[in-house]
Order: structure tokens, then C-alpha cells, then sequence
């Protein structure tokens, strides 16, 4: 069998391709915060829709190896019925993603405000806690009341994190390129 390092020098451009997709998609979210949100909304939605359905049919094709299967339809049908709902309201899918996020920075604020002053007396340094509780709100009632700044915002740290990865990847591939086949060091 042949080594990992090996099988990755020697393919060391499909690390390459990967990169610079990455990168390209970072600098789309840079450019064009609104139309890359819609394809990753309309993506998502295609990806659970085609998901459903093929667990829907492995559901029913082996279903005497289940005792139970309607959970395993029920989990079918529900992301058949989110892909279609998501391919038909991608704006509506983004933003209901963009409350959960704003909910959760609300909720685990108001949460860490509370730990702080549960626990106010057993450490030093709580106000780091209520600080960043504070901060969590305000994020996240800034997505609420300004959601299109909210889902660029979430768009360009797509971006950025697509980048920084497709960076990363373009060095591998050019270290991995440039070893010495026999080199048995880590890249």
C-alpha cells in the first residue's frame, strides 16, 4: 500500500485546484456578498432536497432491516420538504438562518451575563464574562435589526475563512510539489 505523503506529492495539484476554488470563492463573497449568499442558500437547498430523497429511497428499499423506520422517513421527508422550501424562499431560508445565529448571540450572551454573577465570588475577572456577554447581545441585535448587513457580514466571513483555507492549500501544494519523493518528513 502505498503511503499517504507519497499518494499526496504525487496529486499535489488536486490541492492546488482545491485552493484556488477556495480562493475564488472568497474573493465572489468579497465582490459579491448578495449573489454568493443566494448560491451557497440555493446549494444548500439542493444538497438536503437531493439528500431527502436518496434517504428516503434507501429508507424504503431496505426497510425490513429496520425495526422502526419512521423516524428515518420522517427525517426524509422533513429535508425534502426544507430543500424545496429552500429552492423556493432562498431569501427567506437566509434570513431565518440569520435569526438562528442572532439568537443564539443573544441567548449566550444574556446566559454568560448570568454565569458571571453566579459565580462572581468563586473568581476574579468577571467582568470579562458580563463583557463578553454584553458583546454577544449587541451582535446579535445588531443582526436583527439590520439583517443585510447581518448576511454580508456573514458573507465576507465566509470569504475570509475561504481564502485564508485556499491560501493555505496553494503552500501545501506547492511544499508537497517541491519534496523529494523519498523525504519521509512531515509536511
Amino acid at each position: 500500500m502505498e503511503p499517504i505523503l507519497q499518494r499526496m506529492q504525487r496529486n499535489w495539484w488536486i490541492f492546488l485546484l482545491r485552493g484556488i476554488a477556495a480562493i475564488l470563492l472568497g474573493l465572489a463573497a468579497f465582490f459579491w456578498p448578495a449573489l454568493t449568499m443566494a448560491v451557497l442558500v440555493v446549494m444548500l437547498g439542493a444538497y438536503v432536497l437531493v439528500d431527502g430523497v436518496f434517504g428516503l429511497i434507501d429508507t424504503v428499499r431496505y426497510r425490513e432491516r429496520f425495526k422502526r423506520i419512521w423516524p428515518l422517513v420522517l427525517e426524509s421527508i422533513l429535508g425534502i420538504v426544507f430543500g424545496l422550501l429552500t429552492l423556493l424562499m432562498p431569501g427567506v431560508t437566509a434570513f431565518v438562518l440569520l435569526m438562528f445565529i442572532a439568537a443564539w448571540a443573544v441567548i449566550g450572551g444574556v446566559l454568560r451575563i448570568v454565569l458571571a454573577f453566579q459565580i462572581r465570588h468563586e473568581i476574579t475577572g468577571e467582568w470579562l464574562l458580563i463583557l463578553g456577554g454584553v458583546l454577544s447581545i449587541l451582535f446579535g441585535g445588531l443582526l436583527i435589526a439590520m439583517p443585510v448587513a447581518g448576511l454580508i457580514s456573514v458573507t465576507w466571513l465566509i470569504g475570509l475563512y475561504a481564502v485564508l483555507f485556499g491560501v493555505l492549500f496553494v503552500i501545501l501544494a506547492f511544499r508537497l510539489k517541491g519534496m523529494d519523493p523519498d523525504e519521509t518528513a512531515t509536511v
